[in-house]
């Protein structure tokens, strides 16, 4: 068991950041108005975030160096350069301020169904109080500065929201075989292409990106390390996959009835297969947002220190400084009654945006001979990086007009 643990690390990272309420929610809406129908499509958003993030993990062993920092070094005109930082930077710290909110308001649904009077008044405003204590919980991890606390913080609780949406998959006692057709068999039914573009555009984040390239120097070091790198990542990503499938499938067995969220989706389940479904949906759903809470700050600190060029680690003051403003705004956000809704809607105008922009650096990056010599990409991960590149194309371009109700 020791030695299995020795070999997992950032992986969990990568499918503790994608597996955020966003995901749930989309998942949940997935099941509700599609049932298994869309299962496919998770499985393919899945192999999508498996290429880009073995591309991430390579870049990292082989190059010694984060995304941020690798595309700094190769773009050699100055004015070039400064606008790719700065889209960058944009993307990471506006967009992952706007995930953070999410990341807490999630965590505070799943514990609804545990504590009921979660709000204060103060003067004219009423403050949901939880989001101080998860605020607080992902400061302390932060604030502690070693990674393996957080790796090992990380791997439970992505084991403990896998087992809880597993559960709660298998107490609806689902059609296995309905759902092994689903998932080899696609099908696009009438109105689902947006939810499609969804489930892709949730599984793959941008800053998981950056997270991953940073991460590997962490816990490994040297391109020999790299195929316990590859499957660190198979075994994470593929785990979240699972979990996402598993909330599809519990969303499907309530029927296409007038449910919004994963709330909605926990008082569904109770009526049909009891009180335990509720609870086991509640606390995956706050692991789920907790653990999104530690990684999103994180990947923001590293972008920031390798496009300034800072010195020092995970307890520099530089380094803090950035993941302290994007935790505080969350907690604020999430606080004064913002609607969770709103600040999804939000994070997907910064993700249809940048998303396409980001994995477009990274193709490139890891097209380059100068940075990765023979570990360049082969014509096979080039051909899979254009399709899922195309793709993100065509999800920002989707989720934009929907959001701004043009389509």
């Amino acid at each position: 068991m020791k030695n299995i643990f020795k070999h997992i690390g950032p992986g969990t990272f990568v499918a503790a950041a994608f597996i955020g309420p966003g995901t749930v929610t989309v998942c949940t809406l997935a099941g509700v108005q599609f049932g298994f129908t869309l299962l496919w499509a998770m499985v393919l958003s899945i192999v999508a975030t498996l290429v880009l993030q073995e591309m991430a993990a390579r870049l990292g062993l082989v190059y010694g160096k984060g995304l941020a920092e690798a595309v700094k070094t190769e773009i050699r005109t100055p004015i070039f350069k400064i606008i790719a930082i700065i889209l960058i930077l944009s993307a990471i710290i506006v967009g992952n301020a706007a995930y953070e909110a999410g990341n807490i308001s999630g965590a505070m649904l799943g514990l609804d169904s545990f504590i009921v009077e979660n709000s204060i008044v103060i003067s004219e405003f009423e403050i949901n109080y939880l989001s101080f204590i998860i605020g607080a919980i992902a400061f302390a991890f932060l604030y502690i500065g070693n990674y393996k606390v957080m790796e090992r913080l990380l791997i439970g609780l992505v084991i403990l929201m896998s087992l809880s949406f597993l559960v709660t998959a298998i107490i609806t006692k689902p059609d296995y075989g309905a759902i092994l057709k689903a998932i080899f068999i696609p099908k696009l039914p009438k109105e689902g292409l947006f939810m499609v573009l969804g489930l892709v555009g949730t599984t793959v984040v941008p800053y998981n990106l950056f997270l991953h390239a940073s991460l590997v120097k962490e816990k490994w070091k040297g391109v020999e390390e790299l195929p316990i790198a590859k499957k660190d990542a198979l075994v994470s990503i593929v785990l979240g996959g699972l979990v996402s499938l598993a909330i599809i499938i519990s969303a499907a067995a309530v029927g296409n009835i007038a449910i919004t969220d994963v709330g909605g989706l926990a008082k569904g389940l109770e009526p049909l297969y009891g009180s335990y479904a509720r609870y086991f949906l509640s606390i995956g759903l706050f692991a789920a947002g907790i653990t999104s809470s530690i990684t999103a700050p994180l990947a923001a600190s590293y972008v920031a220190r390798d496009s300034f060029g800072w010195e020092g680690g995970l307890k520099s003051r530089k380094f803090r400084s950035v993941w302290m403003t994007i935790l505080i705004l969350g907690i604020l956000f999430s606080s004064v009654g913002f609607k969770p809704i709103e600040v999804i809607q939000f994070a997907q105008v910064a993700n249809g945006l940048l998303l396409p922009v980001l994995a477009g650096f990274l193709l490139w990056v890891v097209n380059r001979k100068s940075v990765l010599g023979v570990y360049k990409n082969s014509k096979l991960q080039n051909v899979l990086g254009l399709i899922i590149f195309i793709t993100t194309i065509i999800l920002g371009v989707f989720s934009l007009l929907k959001v701004f109700g043009l389509w």
